[in-house]
């Protein structure tokens, strides 16, 4: 019998959600996009990168967002969300791991994400480190329903998964 001392395939999960505030521009997975309200947050309020950060921290166990980037840290004010994703890549990385596929759905009412899905793919695949192929994302509204829906709010939802590669 083999002994698996390591698991060969991790799964992670991320949530995040911001305010959105007067002055846009609205920034998510690293791409501004034109809108009259942007996330209100510490940093660039990216609540792609946000969620994804928490997801790859989370498949290997080491800790989120906040843990690693706390908003009671002025260096992260007004940060560029990718170096967060950057950085819990580089860990996994080191824990042996990379990155096999990420699948991410926003939820927000407007502005419609279909025009800029594509770069907002290669922006991802482009902070992973992987093919296009391997990043799903998805928008969906709130049908008119709560903070998201009367486009007071928006969020994300991000699912990781990770290879060992040692």
């Amino acid at each position: 019998m083999t002994v698996v001392t390591r698991p060969l395939v991790r799964v992670g999960q991320g949530w995040d959600l911001h305010r959105l505030v007067a002055g846009g521009p609205l920034r998510l997975a690293g791409i501004d996009i034109a809108h009259d309200r942007g996330a209100k947050g510490h940093s660039d309020g990216d609540v792609v990168l946000h969620a994804l950060t928490d997801a790859v921290l989370g498949a290997v166990g080491a800790g989120d967002i906040g843990s690693h980037f706390p908003d009671t840290d002025p260096r992260w004010k007004g940060a560029d969300s990718a170096v967060f994703l950057e950085e819990a890549v580089r860990v996994i990385r080191d824990r042996g791991f990379d990155i096999g596929n990420v699948d991410v759905n926003v939820l927000l009412e407007r502005p419609k994400l279909a025009p800029h899905r594509e770069a907002m793919r290669r922006r991802l695949a482009g902070i992973l480190g992987v093919t296009e192929d391997c990043v799903s994302l998805k928008a969906k509204t709130n049908e008119g329903l709560g903070e998201i829906g009367s486009g007071d709010a928006l969020a994300a939802m991000a699912v990781v998964g990770l290879v060992y590669t040692d």
